[in-house]
This record gives C-alpha cells, sequence and structure tokens, in this order.
C-alpha cells in the first residue's frame, strides 16, 4: 500500500494517539493536533517525521493556519479523521450546566465542521480523499445521562450523510463507530468497569487497516469498528 497523508485531531490520547502511532507503523505520513502541549511535544520527540501540533478544533482561525501548514509541510490529506470528542458528566439533561452542554456540541459538532471547512477545498482540488468522521454507539442510540453527547454524535451521523452527497466522485465520507473501547471518555461514563474492555492500543490494530481500506463504496456510510 502506498504511503498515504492522514490527518487526525485528538491524537494526545486514546483512540488518536493509537491511530497516530498504528499508521506511523505502517509507514506513512500523519500530521495531528491536540490541547495538551506536554503531550504534542512528548509526540513529537518520539516521531519527528511526524508533524503535531497545539491546536484547538472550536477556533476556527486556528485550524485554517493548521490546515495551511499541513498542506505546505505534509500535503493534502489522503485521509481526513475528526476523532476529537468530549462527553459531559453523567447528569440528567436538565441537570447538566450551560456552559457544560456547549462544550460537547462546539467541540463535537462545530469542531468537526471547522477541520473539514478547512481541509476539504483543497482535497476536492485534488480530487480524491477519504473523511473519517467519528461517531459513537450513542450516535445511533441513546443512553440517559449522556443526553448532550448523543445529540453531538447523532449530529455527525446526519452531517456525514449529508457531506457524502454533496461531494465530489473520487471523494467519500463516512461516519465511524469505533465501538466501545477503555479510554478516559470511557472511565467517566462506566467508572470501574471501563477496565474491562479493550485497549486502545489492541483497538487499533484492527481499527488502522479498515480505515486504510474505506473507500468510495463506502460513501455517507454508517460504519463500525
Amino acid at each position: 500500500m502506498s504511503c498515504k497523508n492522514i490527518v487526525i485531531t485528538g491524537v494526545t490520547r486514546g483512540l488518536g494517539r493509537a491511530m497516530a502511532e498504528g499508521f506511523i507503523a505502517e509507514g506513512h505520513n500523519v500530521a495531528g493536533i491536540g490541547r495538551n502541549k506536554a503531550e504534542i511535544t512528548a509526540l513529537g520527540k518520539q516521531f519527528p517525521a511526524s508533524h503535531f501540533s497545539v491546536v484547538d478544533i472550536t477556533d476556527s482561525e486556528a485550524v485554517n493556519n493548521w490546515c495551511d501548514r499541513v498542506v505546505a509541510d505534509v500535503g493534502v490529506p489522503d485521509i481526513l479523521i475528526n476523532n476529537a470528542g468530549v462527553i459531559n458528566t453523567n447528569a440528567s439533561l436538565w441537570e447538566v450546566p450551560t456552559e457544560e452542554f456547549l462544550k460537547v456540541t462546539d467541540v463535537n459538532i462545530n469542531g468537526v465542521y471547522h477541520v473539514i471547512k478547512a481541509f476539504c477545498p483543497s482535497m476536492m482540488k485534488n480530487g480524491s480523499g477519504v473523511i473519517v468522521n467519528f461517531s459513537s454507539g450513542w450516535g445511533r442510540s441513546v443512553a440517559p445521562d449522556v443526553a448532550p453527547y448523543c445529540a453531538s454524535k447523532w449530529a455527525v451521523e446526519g452531517l456525514s450523510k449529508a457531506l457524502a452527497e454533496e461531494l465530489p466522485d473520487g471523494m467519500t465520507c463516512v461516519a465511524l463507530n469505533p465501538g466501545v473501547i477503555h479510554t478516559d471518555m470511557l472511565d467517566s461514563c462506566f467508572g470501574e468497569g471501563a477496565a474491562s474492555c479493550i485497549k486502545p492500543a489492541d483497538w487499533a490494530r484492527a481499527a488502522v487497516p479498515m480505515i486504510l481500506g474505506i473507500s468510495s463504496g463506502d460513501n455517507g456510510g454508517s460504519l463500525s469498528v
């Protein structure tokens, strides 16, 4: 398989970091972002040939500037992965603080929009590319105490399907449910029970080749690892 340019949001921990390490191990070029400066610095030292930056995806100007740097330094993405996301603290919807609800939607919906808006034009100009927007099982079902998160991931599903119909031939957009993996986010929902779930590095061994295999035939799909 030829070397691909892969852009990933939320690479400092969990699934994002596991994917970054997996794609790099397969010989692909990775550009990733996160908000934790120390973790981004550590990734840069661990993988000096890759391109890691501190960027907040809720800041459209910062995302646009990052996009310009990536396209200049790495190239137009062959695969764009919107992985970054946050979840609310378990609570009934009427008990969720307004600022917390807005943070979930700002990162999980607006952030995805900012990244797509920045990178999609160059991918369209190239006439190819895959956009993978991370959804969730809770983007296709619901659960109590995580209504803001459910709402944001249902939005990702709809956004992805609509975008898929807008893209030119040669491009693909999918919503991807990663499954249930032991991450900090799962800890916040399930507590100690989360530790029994698959670890991110083990998950990535299945997820990386799957993502690399996404093609035009999958356009508009709701996929699952």
